[in-house]
């Protein structure tokens, strides 16, 4: 891999969530979810409901959802959730379409860049390769490929590893409180983004180093 080069923060790479990041999933993970419920018996839910739940793991998603007492179905539901997914969730996710022009623009900085989220990795580069700017990415790091999920820094470690890169000279950019929670584990200076759920208070709350809008922002944060 190309040695990437620090800019004028220190910073050589940047580590980005997925969903409400880069791109909105929220359609095709709605539709799952109730699937996924309406299969185990259970009611469905509505649409904030779900949108508060996107980031987490899919056991705890559904315990969200459906409450502590049915934890014990967790397995069920996830293999209910990853079957629908797989036939929906890439052409339902609408990526921002300021994305791909601010990750060629931080790339031709020089900057390494990757990608950790509890969405499958296979389903990512789907949408990437659809997309057409998977190359920009150095590291994809997809719920598969760690045992434990964020707010577990798991996922940021395994895709610095990828990058050789340190805490030294990466920002992670997120959208919720698991993803801050993660930074924090993990020793990472977090860029928070408005573009989930998550109000500005509580991602302040939890420490972020920056508040932005949307990825647009970081380009700014990284000229200063």
């Amino acid at each position: 891999m190309k040695e990437a080069r620090r800019n004028a923060l220190g910073y050589s790479a940047v580590i980005f969530d997925f969903d409400y990041t880069l791109a909105d999933s929220s359609r095709g993970i709605i539709e799952c979810m109730n699937h996924s419920l309406r299969s185990l018996g259970l009611p469905e839910v509505g649409f904030e409901a779900v949108r508060r739940t996107i980031g987490k793991s899919l056991p705890e998603s559904f315990v969200a959802l459906a409450g502590e007492e049915h934890r014990g179905r967790a397995d069920e539901f996830v293999r209910f959730f990853t079957e629908k997914a797989d036939e929906v969730v890439a052409d339902l996710t609408v990526v921002y379409e300021y994305t791909p022009e601010v990750m060629r623009r931080l790339k031709d900085q020089g900057l390494k860049l990757g990608i950790a989220s509890t969405k499958y990795r296979y389903r990512i580069t789907t949408i990437l390769d659809r997309e057409g700017f998977t190359d920009l990415f150095d590291v994809i790091v997809g719920g598969e490929d760690v045992g434990s999920h964020k707010p577990d820094p798991e996922s940021l470690l395994v895709a610095m590893e990828g990058l050789g890169s340190s805490v030294d000279d990466t920002l992670y950019v997120g959208d919720s409180l698991s993803d801050a929670e993660a930074a924090k584990r993990a020793g990472l200076p977090f860029a928070a983004v408005l573009s989930g759920v998550t109000p500005r208070g509580e991602l302040e709350s939890r420490g972020a180093r920056y508040i932005l809008d949307d990825v647009r922002g970081v380009l700014e944060v990284l000229a200063r």
